[in-house]
């Protein structure tokens, strides 16, 4: 592949209550930690499986192979295998289905990122971290142990898989600026146990991304990535991982068009072709960088006015700039392939069909 042409498959096996709210219907739970804890166990699991089943199916992957893209970034908990009862209850495993993709990737002719999006005690306090408010999985040296050991289990299991592309050690563990931004946006159910969560400290981070690349690639040969999260500090890592030791590491940042004030659309593609373009230039100097995550949803002044025409026009116009943009990088991976929820500009499918982006990626 010259590009990484991508998409995520999210809320598939990480859920995300803003995207299909329907799966959290009769529990008062923000995060999939709480729902597993507030729904009796037997409708729990059929509640899962039916979204596990229907969710995302071999249509899915012919679909997304149709209209260009080439790789899918498939975000997985730290419970997946449930083989540790320590860390896995009450959650429901679901190996199965990353197999099954796997089976799916070989007939389509698709390539698969694992992403290991969650870990014990959270490494973000975010929803799509697996408990609100929380971020204290640096803090407990056998929460790390896990999650290195559950990187390695992934390895193994699909080391000689055609359509494995790599690995995604940990997605976005929390930097303190966003931490002070964001700790009273997700609010815990239980504060007690979420007193002391704090950001992920940058040492730490280095240290444990080390370890998780040497645990990757007792399984990986070298054709296969390894790839690590930013931490919401892109431009930190230009000395990390330079050496003869570390192979075919890539760098995964995350753009989203989230202004605190909205903006002109024009104002939001000079950004995009300015000061992201640009730092992505930068950043490619050290790592194969890949932007996995990103949408079209953006703040544009005035929308609520806009005729549907004019929408399209703007939606087009971000969609445009950043892959534009995003072409400086080794590719990109948008959030996601589709909702069960009407938030404008992140359901790709959707995109795809109202025009707003283009019918087929790279062409």
């Amino acid at each position: 592949m010259d590009k990484i042409h991508g998409v995520n498959l999210g809320n598939w096996l990480v859920l995300e209550k803003w995207m299909h709210p329907e799966l959290f219907a009769g529990v008062n739970a923000e995060d999939e930690t709480d729902l597993c804890r507030m729904l009796p166990r037997e409708e729990l699991e059929a509640r899962l499986k039916k979204h596990r089943d229907t969710y995302i199916t071999l249509e899915d992957f012919e679909w997304i192979k149709a209209h260009g893209l080439n790789t899918v970034r498939i975000p997985v908990p730290h419970f997946v295998f449930g083989d540790d009862p320590a860390f896995c209850d009450p959650y429901v495993p679901c190996i199965e289905y990353l197999d099954k993709a796997f089976d799916w990737a070989d007939e389509t002719g698709l390539k698969i990122l694992i992403d290991l999006h969650t870990a014990p005690d959270s490494q973000n306090g975010f929803d799509n971290g697996g408990i609100c408010g929380v971020c204290k999985f640096w803090q407990k040296p056998e929460n790390e142990m896990r999650v290195i050991k559950v990187l390695g289990m992934l390895s193994a299991r699909y080391a000689d898989r055609d359509a494995l592309f790599g690995v995604q050690i940990l997605n976005e563990p929390i930097s303190p600026d966003l931490w002070e931004h964001t700790k009273n946006r997700y609010l815990p159910v239980d504060p007690e146990y979420a007193a002391g969560s704090a950001a992920v400290p940058f040492e730490f981070l280095c240290s444990f991304y080390k370890k998780a690349y040497h645990e990757i690639r007792k399984y990986l040969r070298e054709d296969k990535v390894v790839m690590f999260h930013d931490g919401f500090r892109f431009k930190m890592w230009k000395e990390f991982m330079q050496t003869e030791e570390f192979k075919n590491v890539w760098l995964d940042t995350h753009i989203y068009m989230m202004m605190p004030e909205p903006m002109e659309t024009k104002e939001m593609v000079d950004l995009v072709l300015g000061q992201y373009r640009q730092d992505i230039r930068e950043m490619s100097k050290h790592f194969p960088v890949v932007v996995g995550e990103w949408c079209i949803s953006h703040p544009a002044r005035g929308m609520a006015e806009m005729t549907e025409w004019e929408k399209k026009l703007s939606y087009r116009m971000m969609a445009d700039a950043q892959l534009t943009a995003w072409d400086e990088s080794a590719g990109f991976f948008f959030w996601s392939y589709k909702l069960i929820s009407e938030p404008a500009g992140w359901d790709f499918r959707k995109c795809v069909e109202k025009g707003w982006m283009p019918e087929v990626i790279g062409q």
